[in-house]
């Protein structure tokens, strides 16, 4: 057999990160392929299973294995070998939340035992698995730190080796009410956080703040607000953020002013996933606001008024290659909103909206004028076109860049169906363009959806005959969840 060099060898199995089963079937082939594959199926920590966690129990030192016997914690080890690697010390992304849960999972598995003694139990499990991944990793480069229900975040941040291994963590994910002597501990130790996600919670532990101040180099920033977390002074952390930041996420809901946005003068991707209206507080003054290198801007749920929205287009929609416009549910016309789009964001790559029926020259004119664009995503049911309109008049005002087209079933009713000939006689004309990539067709819809045209069999069928013929490149049938990244 061929023997491939170990960074080549490395360079391929890479590619089998998230093929579990495939990287699996290497560790078999012979000792350097064993070895590579067990360094990367071990590396993330999210994708850690029961098995996993019973070899990680088996592997505790005895120490620790002795603290879990005292209190009458057995778990059965699927060997009683010595382990052929240090398992844990491969890990690059460790997830607190993912440890809990599956031990938790893996504890009430093994015997019955009441409520309490089995979060006890699991606290204690956690600890001494927390311990031993602080211990053996060289140099941890992300850490997940959303604590499970109602379990304790284990203080791993006081053992021994923890300074070492945490010196040089680029990702952290947390709620904000985890232990103010952690945050403190971070902020000592770790001053390179590339990407923080904090998820707002009960309270907003003292120090908190504190870590975001020492972070100088943050480019990615994403903040969940949750309704039950309104009271909360959320000013006194994004006030502190570094404006060397790039990118900003606000989830669920906002509960600050968002003109604290203005002072990221780097920014290049801006994603406000916020479901009411009320959420965009300020957003009229943000709107003045320039942002040179904004790239990407999407909109989720809702989005701000259209006077404030068109306003910010018009400052920063020259630069923008991605722009996604969640459909406004209201009697309000959106020419004037979508003539903005059509006039000022030109360089659009990507473009994702809803139209009425009375909105079809918007749709022509953004078609258009936007001549880079490759990727269209249009919503369609309810007060919006239809599959048929939607289609058509892409097909109408396409133009050769355009390869990619979603249809997203924002209402699950729709006027009326797509027909097999009626598709088929799209998919042709979108053909009849030359030069014309190959086409991508997705369809974001649910099985409440009936009328949405991967329903139709016969639809199908049409679509598999043009992916034979190489007409379709691909064509994809994507949940509701999975449609903005």
């Amino acid at each position: 057999m061929l023997q491939l060099p170990a960074d080549c060898l490395d360079n391929i199995l890479e590619n089998l990160d998230d093929d579990r089963y495939t990287l699996h079937s290497c560790v078999l082939v012979n000792h350097l392929w064993c070895e590579i594959s067990v360094r990367i199926f071990w590396r993330n920590g999210y994708n850690y299973n029961i098995s996993n966690f019973k070899t990680l129990v088996f592997c505790l030192p005895n120490e620790s294995k002795e603290i879990l016997s005292k209190n009458g914690i057995t778990i059965v080890t699927p060997t009683t070998k010595f382990p052929t690697f240090n398992y844990a010390s491969f890990c690059k992304l460790f997830s607190v939340n993912r440890v809990q849960r599956k031990i938790e999972t893996l504890l009430s598995n093994e015997q019955t035992i009441s409520p309490q003694i089995l979060e006890d139990n699991t606290n204690i499990v956690v600890q001494e698995i927390c311990k031993m991944f602080m211990n053996q990793i060289s140099s941890l480069k992300g850490l997940d730190l959303f604590i499970y229900k109602g379990m304790k975040a284990p203080i791993f941040i006081l053992y021994p080796k923890a300074k070492d291994c945490l010196k040089n963590l680029s990702v952290l994910y947390c709620h904000s009410d985890i232990s103010s002597e952690i945050f403190y501990q971070l902020s000592q130790i770790c001053h390179n956080i590339s990407t923080l996600h904090i998820v707002g919670r009960c309270c907003i532990s003292n120090r908190l703040a504190d870590l975001i101040f020492v972070q100088k180099n943050l480019k990615h920033f994403i903040l969940s607000q949750r309704s039950d977390s309104r009271l909360l002074d959320y000013s006194s952390l994004v006030t502190k953020l570094s404006n060397t930041l790039i990118k900003l996420n606000l989830y669920e809901h906002n509960y600050v002013s968002l003109s604290f946005i203005a002072k990221f003068s780097n920014l290049q991707e801006l994603r406000l996933s916020l479901e009411d209206k009320e959420d965009y507080v300020n957003f009229e003054k943000l709107s003045y606001a320039s942002f040179s290198q904004l790239k990407i801007l999407k909109f989720r749920y809702s989005r701000p008024d259209n006077e404030s929205l068109a306003r910010f287009l018009e400052n920063n929609g020259k630069n923008l290659n991605e722009l996604y416009i969640s459909f406004e549910n209201s009697s309000y016309n959106n020419n004037s909103l979508n003539s903005v789009i059509s006039k000022f964001c030109t360089n659009l790559r990507k473009f994702s909206g809803g139209f009425k029926s009375n909105e079809l020259e918007m749709l022509e004119l953004i078609l258009k004028n936007c001549k880079y664009l490759k990727s269209i995503e249009i919503f369609c049911g309810g007060k919006l076109l239809s599959e048929k309109e939607a289609l058509s008049e892409v097909v109408k005002y396409s133009h050769e860049n355009i390869s990619e087209i979603i249809l997203r079933h924002y209402f699950c009713t729709q006027p009326e169906k797509l027909l097999p000939k009626e598709l088929e006689a799209l998919i042709v004309s979108l053909a009849n363009y030359v030069p014309r990539r190959s086409l991508s067709l997705v369809i974001v819809t649910n099985d409440y959806c009936k009328m949405s045209l991967d329903k139709n069999e016969k639809n199908i069928k049409v679509i598999k005959k043009y992916i034979d013929l190489g007409v379709i490149k691909n064509f994809k049938i994507r949940g509701y969840d999975d449609e903005f990244n």
